[in-house]
């Protein structure tokens, strides 16, 4: 009797076992050219951010997208066919923080900064910069004093986190100028606290950078209540001088939330162009045929609770001009410097 009871139980289990792994196996797109546009379609449908907004500022309508796409898909077309409708296809986002990542190419949004000027030159990077003996490094980050006294940050990327003992001697070093400029153009992003860390050395008390909202479901507008992303002071010396961040189209997601947090505080100016946006925290997912498929799925927005996900407008717009690159100057450096100066000359007619 208990053997047949045990058997019994063994059955069941194994049924049981098999209902659910025959569930799963339903939910998993097959690996056909049908099966990948599904699944590619269908997870920007359930986890992207910004549709809402998209439609609102241009009009799209994902549902259309793939009724408009569909037919395009064969079972007889090559890898690299497939490849370029899918491409074509997120490339309806407008959205820089999309991609499709295959062996051969990524698919990739880039008229957020394609049809801009550069407003950036590594020559005349390295004029102010000087030789590699003549400025330091601290982790990612180059920084010197220029004429004039103005000290000069480039950042040129928040992929790796900046520790505190690297910004504390960035700021050891720059506290006797009269002003410093921090030099974010053409920075892609990378870590999101790598750039709060960086803000914090403007604020002297906990100051509410900007808010972010969580997927809580596949609707297109299943988000959680906006919960606020904190900026907290550093612990080290912080600057109270004035700062101007120069920024350009190709300062990007991460680096874009860093001049989100750091416009509006007092004696911080951002000058240069708008930036590029990529204002939603992304996420991956995985097709049936093995290629990466990146999305923006939490929206992120600054102390007014606007999305700065085309950018942030700059407070002094100014472009590198055709002679200043000819004569080996950065407009936008310049700028900053003669904005610097100004403050300082102010100072000093308020003491006399």
């Amino acid at each position: 009797m208990k053997l047949a009871i045990k058997t019994l139980f063994y059955l069941l289990c194994a049924s049981t076992l098999l209902m659910l792994s025959a569930c799963i196996t339903e939910d998993v797109p097959a690996d056909t050219r049908r099966g990948n546009f599904e699944a590619l379609w269908k997870a920007l449908d359930e986890h992207y951010c910004f549709f809402d907004y998209k439609n609102a500022e241009f009009g799209l309508d994902w549902n259309e997208v793939r009724t408009r796409y569909s037919p395009a898909i064969s079972e007889g077309m090559t890898n690299e066919q497939l490849f370029e409708v899918l491409g074509d296809m997120i490339r309806e986002l407008r959205d820089g923080h999309v991609n499709l990542y295959a062996s051969h190419d990524v698919a990739r949004y880039g008229d957020w900064y394609d049809a801009y000027p550069a407003n950036f030159s590594d020559s005349l990077l390295r004029i102010y910069m000087g030789r590699t003996d003549e400025y330091r490094m601290a982790a990612s980050m180059r920084y010197r004093v220029l004429d004039g006294n103005v000290g000069y940050l480039r950042v040129p990327t928040f992929e790796n986190a900046i520790g505190s003992g690297n910004i504390g001697e960035v700021m050891r070093y720059l506290a006797p100028c009269d002003g410093l400029i921090i030099d974010v153009r053409s920075n892609g992003g990378g870590l999101l606290t790598a750039a709060q860390d960086l803000a914090g050395i403007f604020v002297n008390e906990t100051t509410t950078g900007g808010y972010i909202c969580h997927k809580t479901g596949p609707g297109h507008d299943d988000f959680s209540a906006p919960r606020a992303i904190d900026i907290k002071p550093f612990a080290g010396l912080r600057w109270q001088k004035p700062s101007v961040i120069l920024t350009n189209r190709r300062t990007y997601s991460a680096a874009n939330s860093f001049v989100m947090f750091c416009k509006g505080l007092p004696h911080v100016t951002i000058l240069g162009d708008r930036t590029g946006g990529g204002a939603g925290l992304p996420l991956s997912s995985e097709l049936p045929c093995g290629w990466l498929l990146r999305l923006s799925a939490c929206p992120m927005y600054d102390r007014q609770m606007n999305l700065t996900e085309q950018g942030i407008d700059p407070d002094v717009h100014v472009d590198i001009t055709s002679d200043d690159y000819r004569s080996g100057k950065d407009t936008m450096i310049e700028q900053a410097r003669k904005i610097i100066l100004g403050y300082k000359g102010l100072r000093n007619d308020l003491k006399t």
